[in-house]
């Protein structure tokens, strides 16, 4: 019989479809990863991958296989973690993916009123690209994730918990550095930095690029937040950064001016997000419900819809 390991090992190949990005994901060496589906394929009988020198494919058997394998993945998870909670709710560790862009600007907001109301409860947190965390949270090596909406995958709930408008990010000697608030019209002809394609966050800029005639910038994208707020400080052009980030990392004598957009700005929104029929459903709208009541009383300049 195939272990759950060796499942593990060909839903996150399966998923990526890139043996390197696999192995990284399941935190093995891609030597490992190779043998264990070799091995796997040889106790089934037949082929689930064709490898070739530039690509993956899953084969038809494969693709049956792997429908399987990630609702056998999941079964085994709810069954840890249910057993985990022995009934207490709150009272254990849950893992919780965010992304890169989010997590330790959000984090800090709830962390401590959130130990207060609920001592026993331990968040193990694992901060990754979009791609990589859905992946985590699909087949059980996470509970749930913090995340830009929406998603997009039938087989995840999510909730949204809170709107977070951008502000454009300008070196202190741009000319939009001496106004107080902008209409997105006036990026019109600018170029725009944005984070690497795979985030939420570039496809916003994107689409506000091309809605008001700014260039988006394919030279030079951001690994991080923090890139971006540098590349911009040397005058290569003007950056939208989310307002939590913004009050986290800009400060007075920065390189850079964060400007607020009139009226309606741009935004993006975080949710919670979990796996479609867990048995901990309630459990963690009841954590969605907690960390929206927290953002309330903490923060100012976002919106908080959670429930």
């Amino acid at each position: 019989m195939p272990t759950l390991q060796q499942l593990r090992y060909f839903v996150s190949l399966a998923d990526m479809l890139h043996f390197r990005r696999a192995a990284e994901a399941c935190n093995v060496t891609q030597p490992t990863l190779s043998v264990q589906l070799k091995e796997l394929e040889s106790k089934l009988g037949t082929p689930l991958i064709e490898r070739t020198r530039n690509s993956v494919i899953v084969t038809p058997m494969g693709e049956r296989v792997y429908k399987l394998a990630r609702r056998v993945l999941s079964d085994v998870e709810e069954i840890r973690a249910v057993t985990a909670s022995r009934g207490d709710r709150m009272e254990r560790t849950i893992r919780v993916g965010v992304v890169q862009s989010s997590g330790s600007y959000l984090l800090p907001f709830v962390v401590s009123d959130l130990h207060d109301r609920h001592p026993g409860l331990a968040l193990y947190i694992r901060e990754g690209m979009p791609d990589s965390l859905l992946h985590m949270l699909g087949e059980g090596a996470l509970d749930l994730l913090l995340f830009p909406l929406p998603v997009g995958r039938k087989d995840y709930e999510a909730i949204s918990m809170l709107r977070e408008p951008l502000l454009a990010v300008v070196s202190r000697d741009h000319p939009l550095a001496r106004q107080e608030a902008i209409d997105p019209e006036m990026l019109r002809g600018e170029t725009i930095l944005s984070l690497e394609q795979g985030h939420r966050l570039y496809e916003i800029v994107r689409n506000l690029c091309d809605d008001h005639g700014a260039i988006l910038s394919y030279d030079f994208e951001g690994t991080s937040l923090d890139t971006l707020r540098q590349m911009v400080g040397m005058g290569m052009g003007i950056s939208l950064m989310p307002s939590l980030y913004v009050r986290s990392e800009v400060r007075a004598r920065d390189a850079v001016v964060a400007i607020p957009f009139r009226n309606r700005a741009p935004s993006r929104t975080i949710g919670m997000v979990w796996r479609r029929g867990t048995a901990l459903e309630d459990e963690y709208r009841s954590l969605a419900k907690d960390i929206s009541d927290i953002l309330r009383k903490t923060t100012q300049d976002i919106i908080v819809m959670g429930p």
